[in-house]
């Protein structure tokens, strides 16, 4: 996890990645231009930090709010040069936005994934934005970065039931004061994993398709009556495959469906991991017999590279991003591929890694109140409609009002997506902020190599993490 650094050094690092920045931020030359025609004509920037959240209308509200966006965003619009399709710019949500606020400007502050964590923190401490995407955000609210969001929550009779279930939980942090997980953002980006099959090589094979909600025993056994030569083409096929770089997301997985969990807390000091429970080593064990029907190379992510193709050759894939969606659409294959949802506990209704994005307040923030007005609007239906429409390859939609949009509904696979989105772990994972995220993969990948078994990958996996545990007391 990252340490608070000295104020000098926030301020030196600050300079250095705003540097970087400028050259994608919002305030390129066509928002700057907007922003100052706005202002020239607008009330006098507002310095709003009042203890007191939400007191002004959106009428009385002025000022500039800078949003921080991680990702592929762009201000103006794009064209793909090979598809030739144009996606709108972020420039559509400030333009909404000043349309709801006419005394507000947005400025964006634009950036690409590549040490996201480290200039955030530097942002957070230096004050450079309102409004931060975060995450990682279990790093900033311990370090007291993030304003908590139940005073204004709590102010406005905000309705958290727009939300798809578990949206809200799966981002919970703690704050250094805080003696549970509680609100510091709320979330706009949604992301997810699901299962996907070729409905095609089932049917080559004879095999009856995998159910909406399978269990690991049902994937294993499918996936051994797939594995050899084709009876119709003749060609070589798998029953499975999975993402060999998250290949301890899909242990745990497993683990959630055979009654366990990761382990409990939430902070460094007082967790608790259970990697080495009897759940997790015999999860270990399945996913060990599953890469028996998986390519030879699915540890380095070989073999399956025809997958969502004509010409694929694995049955069933553990780990698809729901990007999928416009995969086989492009290639076509829409009629051929079945998503289903991820493993999940029998009586928590939960399984899988919670991922995606929420929205946050700075601690520095000067404009505490707009900023929660923003924070406000990313969970809005425009919002969220631009994000599906302009951005899908990188969002999935968060309310539960998308289920009833046309444009979603034209979508078959997004049903399931929404479902698995819903039963997502939460609060996410904690251990994925640190080095046990590492250190499980490791262990995970060395019994899958075999050069542990799975009690012994497991057992050294606990000791290591414990010992690493202690070290952050």
């Amino acid at each position: 996890m990252f340490k608070g650094k000295s104020r000098f050094s926030a301020v030196a690092l600050f300079f250095i990645f705003m540097a970087i920045l400028s050259a994608c931020s919002g305030t390129n030359s066509a928002d700057t231009s907007a922003s100052n025609n706005k202002s020239a004509g607008s009330a006098p920037e507002s310095q709003n930090s009042s203890s007191e959240p939400g007191t002004s209308s959106k009428q009385e509200l002025s000022g500039t709010v800078k949003v921080q966006l991680i990702g592929s965003f762009s201000f103006e619009d794009t064209t793909d040069p090979v598809t030739g399709v144009t996606t709108k710019g972020v420039h559509v949500l400030k333009e909404e936005f000043e349309k709801q606020y006419p005394g507000v400007t947005v400025e964006f502050v634009l950036m690409g994934w590549d040490s996201y964590n480290e200039k955030t923190q530097t942002m957070l401490q230096s004050g450079a934005a309102d409004v931060y995407q975060v995450p990682g955000i279990a790093t900033f609210a311990e370090q007291g970065l993030l304003e908590s969001l139940q005073p204004y929550i709590e102010k406005d009779k905000f309705d958290l039931g727009i939300y798809l279930n578990g949206q809200v939980d799966g981002w919970r942090a703690m704050g250094p004061n805080d003696q549970e997980p509680e609100i510091y953002s709320l979330p706009f980006i949604g992301d997810a994993r699901v299962l996907v099959y070729d409905k095609q090589l089932f049917d080559d094979w004879g095999v009856e398709y995998l159910s909406e909600s399978p269990t690991i025993d049902e994937v294993l056994e499918k996936a051994a009556k797939m594995t050899g030569n084709n009876p119709k083409t003749g060609a070589q096929n798998y029953g499975l495959t999975f993402n060999g770089k998250d290949a301890a997301d899909t242990v745990m997985n497993v683990n959630e469906s055979l009654g366990g969990q990761w382990g409990t807390g939430f902070l460094w000091k007082g967790m608790k991991v259970e990697f080495d429970s009897p759940t997790m080593i015999e999860a270990a064990e399945r996913l060990k017999e599953a890469s028996q029907y998986a390519p030879e190379g699915v540890l380095v992510d070989q073999g399956s590279e025809n997958f969502l193709k004509d010409n694929n050759n694995v049955a069933i894939n553990l780990r698809v991003a729901p990007g999928f969606i416009d995969s086989i659409k492009t290639f076509g294959t829409q009629d051929r591929y079945q998503a289903t949802l991820l493993f999940k506990h029998s009586e928590k209704g939960m399984g899988g890694m919670f991922a995606g994005s929420p929205f946050a307040i700075g601690t520095t923030s000067q404009n505490k109140d707009l900023a929660w007005e923003w924070l406000k609007f990313s969970g809005s239906e425009v919002f969220q409609k631009y994000m599906w429409e302009e951005q899908r390859s990188q969002s999935m939609p968060v309310l539960k009002a998308a289920a009833d949009w046309e444009s979603v509904k034209a979508e078959p696979q997004m049903d399931i997506i929404l479902k698995q989105m819903s039963q997502l772990w939460a609060p996410r994972y904690p251990y994925r902020s640190g080095q046990p995220r590492y250190i499980l993969s490791e262990n995970v990948e060395r019994i899958l190599l075999g050069e542990l078994s799975p009690v012994e990958g497991m057992k050294r996996a606990q000791e290591e993490t414990e010992s690493w545990l202690e070290g952050q007391q």
